[in-house]
């Protein structure tokens, strides 16, 4: 079996370096998964996440002709998409617009009452 670009396979961490992981997948092969492709968020030491010996589920994201195989473990994990209505989106907003004018204001009525206590001495209005 030839193994192909999207394909989701187990694999076997043989090897880590600065720039990323070399993963063992079937039939012997060897493919790397560049730190970039660990993780959604910024990995800035792969031994955080990975260690020789691990099992990884991986997705062939390109294949070289040279033979050279790209993996990736973020892309390998499922993750289900859930599509919110129209409706569901505008409460979404108008909770966050809601709660933006209400800090402004707070911090505003605070903005005030702090300058207003500092208006004595000299150079005040007098009268």
């Amino acid at each position: 079996m030839s193994i192909e670009v999207g394909s989701k396979l187990q694999g076997k961490v043989t090897g880590i370096t600065n720039f990323g992981a070399f993963v063992e997948i079937e039939q012997g092969k060897t493919g790397l998964v560049h730190i970039s492709e660990v993780a959604d968020n910024y990995v800035k030491d792969i031994n955080d996440h990975l260690s020789v010996g691990d099992e990884v589920k991986v997705k062939v994201i390109n294949v070289e002709k040279d033979g050279k195989i790209g993996l990736s473990i973020k892309k390998a994990i499922d993750k289900p998409k859930r599509q919110r209505d129209s409706r569901e989106r505008m409460e979404s907003f108008e909770a966050k617009m809601n709660r933006f004018l209400k800090d402004s204001e707070d911090r505003l009525a605070s903005l005030k009452k702090h300058t207003e206590s500092k208006r004595g001495g000299r150079g005040a209005k007098r009268g």
